[in-house]
């Protein structure tokens, strides 16, 4: 049952429903070259507002093609993309144009808030994807769908004052997006600087001297060794013996508990080929270590690994940190991708006999050791803010659940707000 003074209509009912237009690539210096308006594409969608966009068009553009202009305040929805783009969301704070993947709404503003009909939106993102899914073809959402979408409208002050907490979570939650992104920066640079000898810690003697490496210019006092020099394979089979849990490598967490990181389980019922990996061994995925897919096994004493994962330990001249970081940077994700290419393997894969002939810098053991905890104690900076980024973002779910269900209602009394429960 609704709330009273609430009702239940669709996109297409409070608001005009158009779609946009891409003028032809063909004519990019009459359509595109010093552009005046700006065009939004489907990337352009962060489900919140959109002030500017990384391509303009002429008024030539807009004059023979079917590019329009919408004004301030319209709602924006991506029709095409794939599940990963279909329903992402915007509006307009600039008179803009729009490509065709996306349809435009300019709401009837007497009985509906722009804002809130985002929130709304943003809230009921799994009915985009019903949508799509009915779809024969490539998962695509229809002008016609967009029209039938359904919303659940308070009276236009709830719908302000809804938008108006709602706003307030938004505000956080981009301060806290910020706030990561330059976190994660930061590290990235430090560690560019020291792990390549550019930037050295003050307590370490060094001469200022440097050596020209193919990984470039480094410290006289490192050392510049192949990974086979420092590190040893490790390749026990599980055989017979009582199993053990089964890891997978990811691209950003390493390696993680296959069945609680997937709900289900995605690897063999037979696992006696599964390798088994001590504590203290990198794993990386045979591949796909062109993407970054490499990990540390510190979550079990033993744990197994698929017989496509190639496993390694380092020994007593290498800090496991250090090389961790060192492993994980882009610089060594490109040199992994150009050694997968020049391999002679037909599936394209970097098997251990060509990774143990990669080079890597080796400073003096207590040097590493000092690198790793300035990067560790850099890298908890940004996994405190992940913390309370995915805290805001849960913290508005739940809002939403309720504000836009109406099991909370907003009472407006002389332009102050109450949330009563």
């Amino acid at each position: 049952m609704l709330p009273n003074g609430w009702q239940r209509t669709t996109l297409g009912d409070i608001g005009s429903v158009k779609s946009g237009g891409t003028p032809a690539r063909s004519h990019h210096d009459r359509y595109f070259l010093n552009g005046k308006w700006p065009w939004v594409k489907t990337m352009d969608l962060t489900n919140s507002e959109i002030l500017r966009t990384d391509e303009l068009i002429t008024e030539a553009a807009l004059q023979e093609s079917a590019c329009k202009l919408f004004p301030p305040g319209t709602l924006l929805v991506a029709m095409y993309g794939g599940f990963k783009q279909i329903g992402r969301t915007g509006i307009l704070r600039t008179e803009s144009a729009v490509n065709q993947a996306i349809s435009a709404i300019e709401l009837d503003q007497i009985n509906a808030h722009p804002e809130f009909v985002l929130q709304w939106l943003n809230g009921n993102v799994s009915a985009w994807r019903n949508f799509a899914a009915s779809s024969r073809k490539d998962p695509n959402i229809t002008r016609d769908n967009v029209c039938d979408f359904p919303v659940t409208l308070p009276t236009l002050g709830e719908q302000r004052r809804i938008a108006q907490i709602l706003s307030t979570w938004d505000q956080a939650i981009a301060k806290a997006e910020r706030l990561l992104a330059n976190s994660l920066n930061q590290k990235l640079l430090l560690s560019q600087q020291m792990l390549t000898g550019k930037v050295r810690l003050s307590h370490f003697n060094a001469s200022g001297q440097k050596r020209k490496t193919p990984y470039g210019l480094l410290p006289v006092e490192w050392e510049y060794r192949k990974i086979g020099g420092v590190a040893t394979e490790v390749n026990q089979k599980l055989g017979d013996a009582a199993p053990f849990p089964v890891l997978s490598c990811t691209k950003h967490q390493g390696l993680v508990d296959s069945l609680g990181y997937f709900n289900k389980q995605v690897f063999s019922v037979d696992t006696s080929t599964y390798k088994v990996v001590p504590r203290s061994c990198f794993v990386y995925a045979t591949n796909h270590i062109d993407e970054g897919s490499i990990g540390y096994q510190d979550l079990y004493d033993f744990g197994l690994v698929s017989p496509m994962y190639t496993a390694f330990k380092a020994n007593a001249d290498v800090s496991d940190a250090y090389l961790f970081a060192l492993l994980k940077t882009e610089h060594y994700r490109q040199i992994f991708a150009s050694a997968t290419n020049a391999s002679v393997d037909r599936r394209g894969s970097l098997r251990w006999k060509d990774f143990k002939n990669l080079h890597i810098p080796v400073p003096p053991i207590k040097e590493q050791m000092a690198i790793a905890n300035v990067l560790t104690l850099a890298g908890s900076e940004g996994d405190l803010i992940k913390k309370q980024l995915d805290l805001l973002r849960k913290e508005k779910a739940t809002l939403m659940a309720v504000l836009l269900t109406g099991k909370r209602r907003v009472h407006v009394h002389d332009a102050e707000l109450e949330i009563q429960a």
